[in-house]
């Protein structure tokens, strides 16, 4: 009787007391051999229907030009887009039938995931595609006239490039005094002795029970008025900024330090290390790989908290993305430059959100060792 699957380099022969080596049910090619005709053609149809959606409206708004506004006006309400629009809902409701409909008499596990990944994808492009002909029917053109004129954005493209480089500033300045401010408090806060101990969690529970805006607003006059401290807003800014982010690193820390085994801590105490050191050179390097994904998550969202700045006022050279757009808007009295202030945002934070991601994955493959 021949094996489902090709034996391997080693497979023992019958009755030779060596048990064959199976492929492993992964891959594309395992997937693909494990595909029925119909679950095959319910995959490729609800990917079809998305794919009509997205491609052939972007194809009609390029035909029609997508400055000046009057061209993506009349895309958007041409009858080409009518027949992208309806085309896809219709071969997503057929995909989403056929998916649900048959997903549970297929013979193979992987045949049942195409027909239910088919199913999904016609159902996305057929609500999709309703919410796009429900917004055809809206005031077109006033809406692209305020919010869709692309050449507004490329005009101040300047403007938004050195928003972008400040945002970056406030938040990569900002995260790394707050790592600083972080470790030190970490080690007050899992100090055995209160009094060691309480004025790092009252500072910890204090800038992260209190709104980041409150805490700039508050410190900056603190620090210019009541200090007398000769700091300009963008220093005060990354000091404030630092000072918040660095009760959330020690928190941050702290469970990561906590995740350690309590017999490494130990340990490194009986060969004659002090806290201090132990904690140095044992616990840290360790922890410090763990707590890398969620203090990356953090700064993404430290970066999106650079727009409250704008409420101390920043020179023309030094403001952010969110006060680049929100001064364009007041000027031209037009939204559109505000999508230019969402696309800087998108172009910093997407490859670090993918590179935490990746790097998460790696973390629990095992790929990056913990003690490594």
């Amino acid at each position: 009787m021949s094996p489902r699957h090709g034996a391997g380099p080693g497979a023992g022969v019958e009755g030779g007391g060596t048990a064959e080596r199976a492929m492993p049910d992964r891959g594309i090619r395992y997937v693909l051999s494990e595909q029925t005709p119909f679950s095959g053609g319910i995959a490729a149809l609800g990917a079809t229907a998305l794919a009509t959606l997205f491609i052939g409206t972007l194809a009609v708004i390029t035909a029609y030009g997508w400055t000046p506004t009057s061209s993506i006006d009349a895309a958007l309400t041409s009858n080409e887009l009518s027949v992208v629009v309806w085309l896809s809902v219709a071969l997503g409701a057929l995909a989403l039938a056929a998916g649900l409909g048959s997903a549970r008499r297929m013979p193979t596990k992987p045949a049942r995931d195409a027909a239910v990944t088919g199913a999904v994808l016609g159902g996305e492009a057929a609500a999709l595609g309703l919410v796009l002909a429900w917004f055809r029917t809206g005031d077109i053109e006033t809406y692209t006239r305020l919010f869709l004129d692309f050449a507004l954005v490329g005009e101040f493209w300047e403007r938004f490039f050195r928003g972008a480089l400040n945002t970056i500033i406030l938040a990569a300045g900002g995260e790394a005094l707050g790592i600083a401010i972080g470790l030190v408090f970490v080690v007050f806060a899992l100090s055995e002795r209160a009094v060691v101990r309480a004025p790092a969690r009252i500072y910890i529970n204090f800038f992260r029970g209190t709104p980041l805006l409150w805490q700039l607003v508050f410190f900056y006059f603190f620090l210019v008025f009541g200090l007398r401290l000769e700091l300009s807003v963008y220093q005060a800014a990354i000091l404030i900024i630092g000072l918040n982010a660095g009760a959330y690193s020690a928190e941050i820390f702290r469970a990561g330090i906590q995740s350690i085994e309590r017999g490494q801590f130990e340990a490194a105490r009986s060969v004659g290390m002090g806290y201090l050191k132990a904690l140095r050179l044992v616990i840290l390097p360790q922890a410090f790989r763990r707590v890398i994904p969620p203090l990356t998550n953090e700064f993404v969202i430290l970066i999106k908290d650079t727009s409250l700045v704008s409420v101390l006022g920043l020179t023309f050279a030094q403001q952010e993305l969110m006060q680049v757009g929100r001064e364009i808007y007041g000027t031209t009295f037009n939204a559109t430059p505000l999508l230019g202030t969402a696309a800087g945002y998108l172009a910093i934070t997407l490859p670090l959100i993918y590179f935490v991601g990746r790097l998460e994955r790696k973390l629990r493959s095992g790929l990056t060792g913990i003690g490594a």
